[in-house]
């Protein structure tokens, strides 16, 4: 007998689902949660969500939306059981819903489709392909209307089912079951859909197969020519959607069959060039305009675009104009500068990804340049996109912001002067004469981004026009118009590296310093739009002038703590990097007792009202961390109180994460406040005289050798990369206060050295913590010298694992290489055992690396390896000798001297010295001879 629910349990759960998602009553909203997570530990309750998913509760005399909230949130709530139990769901439960859901894509309403699909998509991630292997010619049946009777709709809830089963699976059905591949069978069947009847299956067909051409597979390529013949019949399809997919076949085909698009090149840039002025339809523009992007990632494609630039570059140029709802919205835009942020305004901040320690020069900091919420039982994590989008918050975020036609236009424009450069130019330039004066603004507008997308490529062709055009785009920053003059300050941005280089003082008091001036002085606009152009603009502009912003400090730190004074939460983000980007740049310039009293205390006085909740924390940290590094000595002033409270922020977040790992209930903190208050820890380390830090650190409460542990175990990889930058820069400055505390660190960090226990998917940023890992363990080795010693065998089983490991990346292994030679420094006799192993993986690795201290350190640690034990170097002793040829520059005193003794030493040994160096080349004989007294 068929499952049926108890009608009063059934009444009490559609009331709870339809009150978590209903924003009315925020009470009856928590209750109707904890009620429904009580009501999970029941085993029948992925029955009844599927029933009331399924079948519309109508005797409850609930509204139309009530139920549809009721079904909604019943969707929502099964798709989350199955996303984490879906094992735990008995057989029988299991087949109940399987079979409900497939006849629930029949129902009437597009949305509960759309739920229904997600939650069929779920099942098969959770349960594998093979557990409901019926799903795949039950969905292509439904959606080919193959029985001839199958309604409209279900064929498109059935297709979209299936486009959602493809985007999750892709990989998955394409593996090898037993003799066969579900891909061998699908792709044929859904280039049968793209000539369904009905439009829109036609359109979800072309978008499973786009889902499958980055990867290549098998089943596709050997359809290659079909796909092509049928793009082609589809270009001209009635349905805007279908040809927007069509747009991505070929941009996807790109990539993945180039020489298949070359010989069609003409016809299809004169079909993307039709599709792109579809001004009816912005998305299928944009896809359309996407496909220059891609021929411009491929040489021999993006010179064929040779001659149809005269069709391209005009169509471009057209697109980069703001359309007329763009000019509605932004017109007359407001002077805004003393209006708070909303907090839908403010872009969600993260941490940057620190650099990895790098061998040759130690750490880089890194550069910069240029939704709904419902409260329920939901993680958000596990909502697909657009899962609730009714039932949220009506903003959608600022529209300047996202990826469109006109940026797209602009980045392809970019592309193709980058590559064609004088060509492009001249077809733009017509353009600009007729549009940088031209009385409406959108035009204008137009014609700086032009200007501004066409600077890197065009540099040269365009130097001789920029003593005339530099002068107007600056007057242009007096524009009425917000948006003309926001796009003025990122097109002088674009042109600051000529002005910054000019070679006569002349020319740079007359275009450099009034474009740094001006964009200076639109810093402090009444718009913030253009405030934060500006500030983004000068940033750019303090990378590509570096040293030579050194002489403005002055008048540039009192623009910015102008901005300090009055810049709301969103601007304040961008005002920190270009702080930080000026202090990268100009370096000890900042530790001058003038502008130390200029820029800390705005930086003090927002570093105060900041709290250590705050996402404005972490831009606020990074960027200390480069004033600290710049400043040096002088900032010792203010490094007591933020050293303090970096120790107190990476202690509540280590804790508040213990509490969540206990507790299902709580949220886990954000591990930046972590990442960025190490870094700032580190930064302080480096900056100040090791006296001063070493205090700093042995009054640190708790112990911040005692935080550090608990972050170099942390799951996270950005916070453990961390962790081993501050621990090197200990080992480096402050060494006897890390001296007691190793024995508790090392078997941490041999740990950490294990490329078994890294997982897959995290390679990137995995292989960043092992450099760094690396990195500090070679730190280590330097200061703690013989006392190394206990560590060697399980160092070198895993440094070695790392330099013989063909998929580590080259930063890494030098890092490693390094490493294990300086451990040979002071424990040369436990490495010696294992020379013959490691000793020609060492000298491949470093011998493209230039002589720095770190390599000649390397190779003073294996001088004396090799020392102990020569003959092992028996296998690669002229590709040493080459190595010992090469070294031009010796950076430690006693270098030179190890390597002449190894010299000689085998000179000893080997009855035929001359004949053996004889297999080297002249040069390199000449250079042992002479480098080395041979």
């Amino acid at each position: 007998m068929a499952w049926q629910p108890d009608q009063g349990q059934l009444r009490q759960l559609v009331g709870y689902l339809r009150d978590s998602l209903s924003g009315h009553d925020q009470n009856a909203q928590k209750y109707a949660t904890l009620m429904l997570s009580q009501a999970k530990a029941s085993p029948d309750i992925t029955n009844y969500l599927t029933y009331i998913l399924c079948n519309p509760p109508s005797s409850f005399n609930l509204s139309p939306e009530n139920i549809h909230l009721a079904r909604s949130s019943a969707a929502i709530s099964l798709k989350n059981i199955v996303k984490s139990r879906y094992r735990a769901i008995s057989p029988e439960n299991q087949s109940f819903i399987k079979n409900s859901l497939l006849r629930c894509l029949e129902d009437p309403n597009a949305q509960i489709r759309s739920f229904t699909g997600n939650v069929i998509t779920e099942i098969i991630k959770a349960g594998g392909i093979l557990a409901w292997p019926e799903v795949f010619p039950t969905l292509l049946s439904l959606a080919g209307n193959d029985t001839g009777n199958v309604p409209t709709p279900t064929q498109e809830g059935a297709m979209s089912a299936l486009a959602k089963v493809c985007d999750d699976n892709k990989k998955s059905l394409d593996r090898n079951y037993q003799g066969q591949r579900p891909l061998d069978v699908i792709l044929p069947r859904l280039l049968q859909l793209t000539v369904s009847p009905v439009a829109k299956v036609r359109a979800l067909a072309l978008e499973c197969i786009n889902v499958f051409i980055p990867q290549k597979p098998r089943a596709l390529l050997s359809l290659i020519d079909e796909l092509l013949l049928r793009l082609f019949q589809l270009a001209h399809d009635s349905s805007d959607d279908v040809r927007r997919y069509v747009c991505r076949s070929f941009v996807q085909l790109v990539d993945v069959k180039p020489e298949k698009i070359l010989p069609h090149m003409e016809g299809l840039v004169n079909y993307m060039v039709l599709q792109q002025r579809n001004t009816d339809d912005p998305d299928l523009a944009l896809d359309a305009a996407e496909f220059w992007l891609a021929i411009g990632e491929h040489k021999n494609l993006c010179s064929s675009l040779g001659p149809y630039l005269g069709s391209i570059i005009p169509c471009l140029l057209e697109s980069m104009v703001y359309g007329d709802d763009d000019i509605a919205r932004l017109e007359g835009d407001e002077d805004d500068a003393d209006e708070e942020d909303k907090a839908e305004d403010i872009k969600p901040q993260f941490a940057k990804s620190k650099v990895a320690r790098a061998a040759p020069n130690g750490q880089t900091p890194a550069n910069g340049v240029n939704g709904t919420g419902v409260e329920s039982t939901l993680d958000d994590d596990s909502l697909s996109e657009g899962e609730i989008e009714e039932y949220g918050d009506e903003h959608e975020g600022n529209p300047e912001d996202e990826w469109n036609l006109r940026k797209c236009s602009a980045a392809a424009l970019d592309v193709l002067a980058s590559f064609f450069h004088q060509p492009v130019f001249d077809i733009t330039l017509p353009y600009l004469k007729n549009n940088l004066n031209h009385p409406d603004w959108p035009n204008r507008e137009a014609a700086v981004l032009a200007i501004g997308a066409v600077a890197d490529g065009c540099m040269d062709v365009v130097s001789p026009h920029l003593p005339e055009l530099i002068p107007y785009l600056i007057s242009l920053l007096q524009d009425s118009e917000p948006v003309v003059r926001q796009i003025t300050c990122w097109a002088l941005g674009r042109y600051s590296r000529w002005a910054a280089h000019l070679a006569n003082s002349q020319d740079k008091a007359a275009y450099f310093e009034p474009m740094m001036d001006g964009i200076l002085k639109k810093m402090l606009d009444r718009n913030k739009s253009v405030q934060e152009a500006a500030t983004s603009a000068f940033s750019n502009l303090e990378e590509t002038a570096k040293k030579e912003l050194t002489r403005y400090c002055k008048p540039i730190i009192q623009q910015f703590v102008r901005c300090f004074a009055v810049y709301k939460d969103r601007n304040m983000f961008i005002l920190y990097d270009c702080v930080q980007t000026l202090a990268e740049h100009v370096g000890p310039a900042l530790a001058e007792e003038e502008l130390t009293n200029l820029l800390m205390p705005a930086l003090i006085q927002r570093w105060e009202k900041v709290s250590d909740q705050s996402r404005e924390m972490f831009p606020l940290l990074e960027c200390l961390s480069f004033v600290a590094t710049a400043m040096g000595e002088s900032f010792a002033p203010f490094a007591g109180p933020i050293f303090s409270r970096c120790i107190r922020i990476v202690h509540q977040n280590l804790e508040e994460y213990l509490l969540a790992v206990s507790n299902e209930a709580l949220d886990k903190p954000e591990k930046d406040f972590t990442v960025t208050s190490l870094d700032l820890l580190s930064s302080i380390i480096q900056a100040l005289p090791p006296g001063i830090s070493s205090d700093l650190v042995a009054r640190s409460q708790p112990k911040m050798f005692d935080l550090l542990r608990f972050c170099m175990e942390d799951p996270n990889n950005d916070v453990r990369q961390s962790s081993y930058a501050v621990l090197g820069d200990c080992a480096i400055r402050i060494f006897p206060q890390l001296q007691p505390v190793l024995p508790q660190l090392m078997p941490v960090l041999i740990q950490q050295l294990d490329l078994d226990a890294m997982p897959d998917e995290e390679a990137d940023s995995a292989f960043s913590v092992i450099n760094n890992a690396c990195w500090s363990c070679g730190e280590i080795a330097i200061q703690q010298k013989h006392g190394m010693a206990p560590y060697v065998e399980q160092l070198y089983e895993r440094l070695f694992g790392i330099i013989s490991n063909p998929g580590v990346p080259s930063s890494v292994n030098e890092n490693a290489a390094v490493a294990l030679g300086r451990l040979g420094l002071h424990c040369s006799e436990g490495l010696a055992l294992h020379l013959s192993q490691f000793a020609r993986l060492f000298l491949q690795i470093l011998q493209p690396v230039d002589d720095t201290d770190e390599k000649g350190q390397a190779f003073l640690g294996l001088n004396r390896t090799i020392a102990i034990n020569p003959q092992a170097m028996e296998d690669c002793l002229l590709e040493y000798f080459k190595a010992t040829a090469d070294f031009k520059q010796f950076r430690q005193t006693d270098l030179k001297d190890s390597f002449r003794q190894v010299l000689s030493g085998y000179k000893t040994m080997i009855p035929n010295f001359s004949g053996f160096i004889s297999q080297l080349s002249e040069k390199d004989q000449t250079k042992l001879h002479n480098n080395y007294d041979l």
